[in-house]
């Protein structure tokens, strides 16, 4: 039988200890997120749907997207025993320079409509965070802009090329004139893919208020306060700004780039080049041939082909056709500091990080920025602890298997997927 007793007041007092109220907002809702989705819950919340959306969504179906997610999910660690890590370095050499993390923050365009502090708040955070940021050439601050804001770190710049090529040649020769040490020559973007978020939002550049836009804003104030009352929002590097994405990527880009664009631009850039977008193993293996420091294998988010080759699926077969000495990053679809790992282990030298890093930023600006890297960090540390790795050097294939989920039909089939 249970013997029960009054409850001791002094045994009482200890269990009543409360936790003193953060008083600050942003702060409380920030630290309550612990994953990546927790801050694209938040951002949810608190942005216009047309804005999230057109950071959330993908091309047409939006399979792509989450093929890649699911990519990631579908990994199953192999952990070795009886191996301490109680410290780990994160830290890796990447194109020339050093990176205290292995993933740095990807391009995104126009990033001040998601949250007003835009790409200075992404450039300050890698600065604290010791990582590259890279800036896109649809950005909302300038190329001297993001120096400013990261003056001593890492500053990488995103070229497309345009059909008035003097306007990327004058991007180029600014970005080298700002101390910025490599150039994302970015190729799967000959035409825009269909966002059909954005036109059913009837999302344009700069928003537009309409009767929708107005309603959804009721319950958004800070949004459009910050809208309405900081510099007007448009490309800091393009002249035209005007319509929906789709009929600017039109208008701006060129789908008759070729090899001998990228000569011009390896002769006006003085830094590394690595050209984003690869999709299959031979154009890895010929760009290697040609001379580039090396690729991100990307399909831009799944914001261009939907059902185009997964970036991680791809990944294992790339490395094997280049060689250890290339330089291989992956992006699209990372969620999680695993997702990162798994990467490093089956051979990117390096990934970057897009849409995490804009849910930290509507979640909460700079300070958002700062949770996305912090949470990002912390999966990536216990992961390697929990592998039995100390450093992302230890990390091999052995560690990870990717589980099947989409099967080619046939041999002739899987061939083609990774030529």
């Amino acid at each position: 039988m249970v013997q029960r007793q009054l409850p001791n007041p002094a045994e009482l007092l200890e269990l009543m200890k409360f936790k003193k109220p953060e008083l600050n907002g942003r702060k409380r809702r920030l630290d309550a997120a612990l994953t990546i989705y927790d801050l694209r819950t938040i951002a949810k919340r608190r942005t216009p749907k047309a804005a999230f959306d057109y950071t959330d969504g993908a091309a047409e179906g939006e399979l792509s997207l989450a093929r890649a997610r699911q990519a990631f999910e579908d990994v199953e660690f192999h952990p070795g025993i009886l191996k301490p890590a109680p410290t780990v370095d994160t830290s890796v050499e990447i194109l020339g320079g050093p990176s205290a993390l292995p993933f740095g923050i990807a391009p995104t365009g126009f990033t001040r409509l998601m949250q007003t502090e835009g790409e200075v708040a992404g450039a300050g955070a890698a600065a604290a965070a010791g990582i590259p940021f890279t800036l896109s050439t649809l950005g909302t601050t300038s190329i001297e802009g993001v120096k400013q804001a990261n003056p001593h770190g890492r500053n990488w710049f995103q070229l497309y090329v345009m059909r008035d090529r003097e306007i990327s040649y004058e991007l180029t020769r600014r970005a080298a004139a700002a101390g910025f040490d490599t150039l994302h020559f970015t190729v799967d973007t000959p035409v825009a893919g269909a966002r059909l978020r954005d036109k059913r939002n009837g999302f344009s550049i700069p928003p537009q208020l309409t009767l929708g836009t107005i309603i959804n804003a009721i319950p958004r104030p800070w949004w459009w306060y910050d809208f309405l009352t900081t510099p007007k929002l448009e490309f800091a590097s393009l002249s035209t700004t005007g319509g929906t994405v789709g009929e600017l990527l039109d208008a701006a880009m060129d789908p008759t780039i070729s090899y001998d664009d990228l000569a011009v631009i390896r002769d006006l850039w003085p830094g590394k080049i690595v050209i984003k977008g690869v999709q299959n193993v031979e154009d890895s293996v010929r760009l290697r041939d040609a001379g580039v420091d090396g690729i991100v294998l990307s399909n831009h988010g799944g914001r261009q082909l939907d059902r185009a080759p997964i970036p991680f699926r791809l990944l294992p077969h790339v490395r094997k056709a280049v060689g250890d000495d290339f330089t291989v990053m992956v992006d699209t679809g990372i969620m999680n500091g695993a997702d990162i790992v798994a990467s490093v282990a089956l051979g990117a030298d390096f990934t970057l990080i897009g849409r995490a890093y804009l849910y930290g930023l509507m979640a909460g600006g700079r300070e958002g920025v700062d949770r996305t890297i912090a949470i990002l960090r912390t999966e990536i540390e216990r992961t390697m602890r929990l592998l039995g790795v100390s450093s992302l050097a230890e990390l091999e294939p052995s560690h990870v298997t990717q589980l099947a989920r989409l099967m080619p039909v046939a041999t002739d089939a899987a061939e083609s997927v990774v030529r």
